[in-house]
């Protein structure tokens, strides 16, 4: 792209993947939407994060993820996307690492109230999006079939982002917050 504006979406509509035009609030501009602010929300979430920290890998190794599932939700059921998704290998490393935190970490039968520092709080924050993200595209699936895999992913990586946020409170020798019932 030459230039960062172009004007063909002054009138409301957008492009989907194969140059297909679409209101730009069609459900699956609204889904990419909302993993697109995960996506931001997460490379937030690394600035929070000393560079050396272990769980830099496996975020950077999310956001890309999410950027090849982006294409996806942007491609028409009728067309095929080329670009290869890892969603199943990442989600049962996603599984892993929240095996690995709650093995570490207090059980936690509770609600808990975000917040404890920064880094948790942003980590409940793109939990509270990645959720958003994932009703988004049950509304899209519902309508037109997405692959499944992404859906589970997606649902898998608002846990392991929970699992992170509980980690991290830990790390940092804050207490959680309970809410009772």
């Amino acid at each position: 792209m030459k230039k960062i504006f172009t004007k063909t979406g002054d009138e409301g509509m957008t492009s989907i993947r194969c140059g297909v035009r679409v209101p730009k609030d069609h459900p699956r501009i609204e889904a990419n939407g909302t993993l697109d602010e995960l996506n931001a929300l997460l490379g937030v979430v690394r600035t929070l994060m000393p560079a050396d920290d272990e769980r830099q890998n496996l975020l950077s190794e999310i956001m890309l993820e999410l950027m090849r599932v982006m294409s996806h939700v942007a491609t028409p059921t009728d067309m095929t996307n080329p670009r290869e998704l890892h969603v199943v290998e990442l989600t049962a490393k996603l599984e892993q690492f929240i095996d690995q935190v709650q093995a570490k970490t207090k059980s936690g039968r509770h609600f808990i109230l975000p917040g404890g520092n920064p880094l948790s709080a942003h980590l409940q924050w793109a939990r509270t999006v990645c959720r958003r993200a994932e009703r988004r595209l049950w509304t899209i699936h519902r309508k037109e079939p997405l692959n499944t895999d992404i859906i589970v992913f997606v649902n898998r990586l608002s846990d392991a982002l929970f699992a992170m946020s509980r980690d991290e409170m830990e790390r940092a020798g804050c207490p959680e917050e309970e809410f009772l019932r």
